[in-house]
């Protein structure tokens, strides 16, 4: 295929759109020593296409400087990177790194100018979907003042799951909502 920024020419037919983000992303696990591959509350390889340019992604921190990785990065993916790999491509990658003190989170966030998401990496699929579901719950009851209800209530209606990763040892999704509901 041939990767360019007006898109990726898949065959003489098809050209799929430039949209270019980072899989693999974390930081170090509490007191584990784990694979990149594997995802989970550290992040790690989520091939999640919403960790795109200008995205601000949260990470729990479990040591000093919180040892951050990153690689794995994709011109597009469809949902759940189906056969195992997307377009793969080099990169050079501009990233800031705040540390935000005194903020506990237990799994991955991710906020853009349209929503805010959450992220879960588990097996089976099910569980993954509630992992993130339910800290995009205690998202918005700390930061946006909802009760507990009532955003398990309005996430029934109006949240989003996105498939991440489905092809390595844990599935990965993101529960959203728009920033248009929360604010």
């Amino acid at each position: 295929m041939e990767v360019t920024e007006a898109g990726i020419k898949f065959n003489k037919k098809i050209t799929l759109p430039y949209e270019p983000f980072i899989g693999t992303l974390g930081v170090s696990p509490e007191i584990e020593a784990v694979t990149s591959l594997q995802p989970d509350y550290w992040g790690g390889n989520m091939d999640l296409p919403d960790v795109c340019p200008g995205a601000v992604v949260y990470f729990p921190v479990h040591h000093k400087d919180a040892y951050l990785y990153l690689g794995d990065c994709h011109a597009t993916q469809g949902d759940g990177e189906l056969c195992g790999v997307a377009v793969e491509i080099p990169s050079t990658t501009t990233v800031q790194v705040d540390l935000i003190k005194n903020w506990q989170i237990a799994w991955p966030r991710l906020e853009n100018e349209k929503f805010i998401m959450t992220i879960g990496s588990t097996r089976p699929m099910e569980d993954a979907a509630r992992i993130a579901y339910r800290e995009l719950i205690n998202w918005m009851v700390s930061d946006f003042g909802f009760d507990q209800y009532e955003a398990y209530f309005l996430l029934t209606q109006a949240g989003r799951v996105r498939l991440g990763n489905m092809v390595d040892p844990k599935y990965t999704l993101g529960a959203s909502i728009l920033k248009e509901y929360v604010g």
